[in-house]
């Protein structure tokens, strides 16, 4: 049998499934994705090794050029209220709520200057994205050993400072698409309080209308971001984080409810996938 008529008979088939199959869909877009994160972090490594020479914060610039490239792919698009409030002159702590692999576009989309990430140290090992993220000066957490995350966010309190760093933390600790934040851990406000800098709460409206893991939607779509006013601690000490941690759960929780329940673009959410 000649190898185009299977090529051709095996093309057509994928067509017809992605036209009938919403999980199908779902799937071949979530291998888009991973693709272009693997592909375009290989180039990206190779750039930053060549502009910048090793690991720095530098080249957070060059990674955020690329990723947010991925949205036009995928008919996203991204509407930001309040982003002047991250261009604050001196270090901070961002917070921001997580709820899928794609949070990374939205990361990007409002990412600001000398801006460094808190991950999982897991992360570290998967291949070219490991590697872009080591280069973009990442701090790798190991969440299973507690003594060496806290001997971490005090080196980062101190880098923070020294190095004039904004530090993105997603206080949740994991990605959560619930619909409502879940409980936020304290190292992102000890970190805050040890530094004496203030907290930048950002808040993602939710994906469910666009995409959803259980029912395997995933379509085009916009999502809200909005920067809320940045709450200071100066002054404070540890014994004040957890009154911090509420105040920030809050107000955060208050504005990702308020963006999440208007009429989106998608409709309601859909059915499980037959």
């Amino acid at each position: 049998m000649e190898l185009w008529p299977c090529v051709s008979a095996a093309l057509l088939l994928l067509l017809l499934a992605l036209q009938l199959s919403r999980a199908a869909r779902f799937y071949a877009k979530l291998g888009l994705y991973c693709t272009l994160c693997l592909s375009f972090s290989a180039v990206a490594s190779g750039v930053c090794a060549l502009r910048h020479g090793g690991r720095t914060v530098e080249n957070m610039s060059i990674i955020r050029w690329f990723v947010q490239t991925f949205k036009y792919a995928f008919g996203l698009r991204f509407q930001v209220k309040g982003g002047q409030k991250l261009e604050v002159d001196g270090p901070c702590v961002i917070i921001s709520n997580h709820q899928s692999i794609l949070d990374m576009m939205g990361l990007m989309e409002i990412l600001p200057e000398r801006c460094v990430q808190v991950a999982k140290r897991e992360l570290l090992f998967l291949g070219p994205v490991g590697l872009i993220m080591y280069l973009g000066g990442v701090y790798f957490i190991n969440r299973q050993r507690s003594s060496t995350a806290v001997s971490l966010m005090a080196e980062l309190g101190e880098d923070m400072i020294r190095e004039n760093l904004k530090v993105w933390i997603y206080p949740e600790g994991t990605r959560n698409d619930n619909r409502d934040l879940l409980p936020f851990k304290k190292g992102a406000f000890y970190l805050a309080v040890q530094a004496q800098v203030p907290i930048i709460p950002v808040v993602y409206s939710s994906f469910s209308a666009f995409y959803d893991l259980q029912t395997k939607l995933f379509t085009s779509g916009t999502v809200q971001v909005q920067v809320l006013d940045a709450v200071p601690t100066r002054g404070l000490s540890v014994a004040d984080v957890p009154k911090l941690v509420d105040t920030c759960h809050q107000a955060m929780r208050a504005a990702f409810l308020q963006m999440s329940t208007g009429p989106q673009e998608n409709g309601p959410r859909a059915q499980p996938a037959q």
